[in-house]
């Protein structure tokens, strides 16, 4: 299938058939990601839509705190903060 690129505004845009985007499981105004791989070749990702839960599951709960955090915990407020 061939596609042609089209202007519009300062911008070129690449027209997708509705066949294709229905096999691709894309609709019109979702966000993608673009790279060109070393060999040439554009690569479309869906841009994830991260949940808390996910990103905390990710994370080892166990670890000990980076070293310039206890900075922080020694630091007196200095403005209007609450603790």
């Amino acid at each position: 299938m061939e596609v042609t690129l089209r202007k519009m505004g300062n911008s070129t845009a690449l027209v997708m058939p509705p066949p294709v985007l229905r096999d691709l499981g894309l609709s019109a105004g979702r966000t993608m990601k673009i790279h060109v791989t070393a060999n040439g070749k554009i690569v479309l990702e869906p841009r994830r839509k991260y949940k808390l839960a996910d990103l905390i599951a990710q994370c080892d709960l166990k670890a000990a705190a980076p070293a310039d955090l206890s900075v922080w915990d020694k630091t007196a407020p200095v403005g209007g903060e609450v603790w």
